[in-house]
């Protein structure tokens, strides 16, 4: 009897979405109800795959987990930042999972690596590919606390050269599509097999020699189940994934092990198919319960079991695309649908445009920061750790790399490293992925070039900008508003560019209408103001000292404002500092109030709802005091004011936030695994679990 092992790769991704300007995602109202599609993402499938409902027969909750634990995962670096900001408790439970995980998995953790932006590594210079393998990996570290095992390729997409730079970095193995294997031998053999259309033989790994003399492990995933899964209604039923995976464990007859393994993109798992979490937890459950089948990671597996076969791959290929790596180049055929006369003739000149402007910049950058750092390339591969951390990174990392003896060009250097990111950032794989040039994701990029372009020209390369927008308007649309990449961008530039006078004015305009400035990811704002009020009318004057949090560089201005209510302001700003801070005005005073015009702009609220339904304070005070009560009369107060409120809310039709409250209340009951009762039991059932809640 063969060894039998199973895995499920999950491959949690979404580019970033944030304006360059404002480093904030800001409303897209294509995921209504949402905010973003980040956040409608994480509300069908990050956050419930972190807390997963299994039921019971009658379809009450048996158990709630962390479907993270027993899942081999990755998570895109952005997508990690965002949810830490965003969805802190969805974004601690993946990091409670990998932790378990390595306890689990005999030291292994679940977690993979990914280079840091989606870049299409093949496509990628080397130096490119360089900078995201070594962002990704101290992305990792910063939030896992340990060195990655494995790296996942965006798309899959792979050449010699990519898995060179895995390898250089100290990366021991990735998973690739089995289509991307071209031959195999056993090691030790001088007899190439080629590989067939069905694929290599999925249950084993393999070995890619390099032209350095390293290598790398490689897995291939099932395909047929992995496509089952993703688009043939196999997640439907979690029973049915599960017995599919045992049977594939079982399906050799030989000693060997056999790791049964499939690889889809995390979101299928509640985004793409409504409720595959909890089917998906079923699955987990019932090959954890299995005797005939170990459940493992990659870095387990391949600890255990040392490859015993070679592989040759087919370079320049991916999962995505069946023409090689031609999606994210050419109209190659490959789309997400549109119109019958669609066609996506665009990517090629979208990909020379930014090819050639990366190259520019490099130029530029390499020959103009020669002064400013002892090594500019090994400065902005260290550059990640001032993104990841905050002003004493920052001060850190200048004192490291910077030869700058003075503020100004220590700023100058940062906005050349602010430059490069923002390059690379245009070069998320989602740019060139679905049908039209005006897609949200491809002016996404195009939004992180006219930044890049933006900064390059604040340092001396204003000769960039020009060619690079000649080029994009060879990039022809379908949509009849958007004919081409040139307009695009420009537009784009247009309506998200933000500048510190644009942040006074802001700041001012609250401090009128009297509500509660917003904080700003990318700036600072400080100052002092007075106010004058009326019925119906305020004026405030003062002076606000706004810094660019990335570059350092700093902007005084002095404001006046007058709010007739919360939407109706009229500001005026005035720039009173030079850019290194110097001839800072005096204290505002009622003298800045003097009559004089304003400009008039007029704000709306960005109001949301909690897309799970609102909250329920008093309950999550009462769990909360519950899950630290030290004596049996304090828990009866509690858990009796408990039932008053949930009693309440029957009788009032209130509609409560249950996804919340069922959450919070399963970390009390697991917290104190002895508070069991009539009470706590009447609790249980009232939020949807079972009597015989484990």
């Amino acid at each position: 009897m063969s060894q039998a092992y199973a895995c499920i790769h999950a491959h949690f991704y979404q580019p970033p979405r944030e304006n360059p300007w404002l480093e904030e995602v800001e409303p897209e109202p294509s995921a209504a109800p949402c905010h973003d599609w980040n956040e409608r993402i994480m509300v069908e499938c990050y956050g419930p795959n972190g807390a997963a409902r299994v039921l019971d027969p009658e379809g009450r909750i048996r158990t709630i987990r962390n479907n993270y634990a027993s899942l081999s995962f990755n998570f895109g670096p952005t997508l990690l930042a965002w949810m830490e900001k965003k969805a802190p408790g969805a974004y601690a439970r993946v990091l409670e999972a990998d932790r378990q995980s390595v306890e689990r998995f005999g030291g292994h953790g679940s977690a993979l690596a990914q280079p840091y932006n989606h870049m299409i590594m093949p496509l990628a210079t080397p130096r490119d590919r360089r900078t995201q393998v070594a962002w990704g990996i101290a992305d990792f570290r910063h939030r896992f606390a340990r060195n990655p095992e494995g790296m996942w390729l965006p798309e899959t997409a792979v050449d010699l050269d990519t898995l060179e730079a895995l390898a250089e970095q100290g990366v021991l193995f990735t998973i690739l599509a089995p289509h991307q294997a071209g031959r195999v031998r056993a090691i030790g053999s001088d007899e190439w097999m080629e590989v067939e259309d069905g694929g290599p033989d999925t249950t084993v790994t393999y070995c890619q020699r390099l032209p350095s003399g390293r290598d790398i492990a490689l897995f291939f995933y099932d395909g047929p189940a992995s496509r089952a899964v993703a688009f043939e209604k196999l997640l439907d039923d979690g029973e049915t994934l599960s017995g599919t995976l045992m049977g594939m464990a079982h399906a050799g007859g030989d000693e060997r092990a056999r790791l049964a393994h499939i690889a889809t993109d995390g979101e299928t798992y509640g985004h793409h198919h409504a409720y595959g979490d909890m089917a998906l937890a079923v699955a987990l459950e019932r090959l954890e319960s299995d005797a005939g089948v170990r459940l493992t990671n990659y870095g387990q597996f391949l600890a255990e079991n040392s490859p015993a076969h070679e592989v040759e791959i087919r370079e320049g290929t991916s999962w995505s695309c069946s023409h090689g790596v031609e999606r994210w180049r050419s109209d190659c055929g490959c789309s997400t649908g549109g119109e019958a006369d669609w066609s996506q003739a665009w990517r090629a000149p979208v990909r020379d445009a930014l090819d050639r402007l990366s190259e520019d910049l490099s130029r530029f950058f390499e020959t103009a920061c020669t002064r400013l750092f002892t090594d500019p390339w090994a400065a902005r591969d260290a550059y990640i750790d001032v993104v990841l951390g905050g002003e004493e990174a920052r001060s850190e990392f200048l004192s490291a790399w910077c030869n700058a003896v003075d503020e100004v060009d220590r700023r100058r250097a940062l906005r050349f490293l602010e430059m490069q990111r923002n390059a690379m950032l245009s070069f998320t794989s989602c740019g060139w992925f679905f049908n039209d040039l005006a897609g949200i994701e491809t002016r996404q990029i195009l939004r992180y070039a006219a930044r890049a372009v933006e900064l390059a020209g604040s340092i001396g390369a204003v000769h960039v900008r020009e060619p690079f927008l000649k080029r994009l308007a060879d990039a022809r649309g379908n949509a009849p508003d958007a004919p081409d990449g040139r307009q695009i961008l420009i537009a784009e530039w247009l309506s998200s560019r933000v500048e510190a006078s644009d942040v006074a004015v802001e700041h001012a305009a609250c401090l009128a209408a009297d509500v509660s400035p917003p904080g700003y990811a990318a700036w600072s704002v400080s100052g002092e103001s007075v106010t004058v009020s009326a019925t119906g009318v305020r004026a405030v004057a003062g002076i606000a000292r706004v810094i660019d949090q990335r570059t350092d560089d700093p902007s005084v201005f002095r404001f006046r404002a007058l709010a007739r209510g919360a939407t109706d302001v009229r500001i005026r700003v005035r720039a009173e500092a030079q850019a290194d801070g110097s001839d800072e005005p005096a204290e505002a005073s009622l003298e800045d109030l003097r009559p004089e015009t304003m400009v008039a702009i007029r704000r709306g609220a960005d109001r949301r709802e909690d897309p799970r339904g609102g909250s329920a304070p008093e309950l999550q005070s009462g769990f909360e005091a519950l899950s630290v009560s030290t004596s049996d009369a304090e828990d009866e107060g509690i858990l009796l004011e408990l039932v008053h409120r949930l009693d309440q809310a029957d009788e009032l039709d209130v509609e409560l936030p249950l996804w919340d409250l069922q959450n919070s209340w399963w970390g009390v009951m697991r917290g104190r695994g002895s508070l069991r009762g009539s009470l706590t039991a009447r609790i249980g059932w009232r939020l949807g679990f079972s009597e015989d809640e484990d």
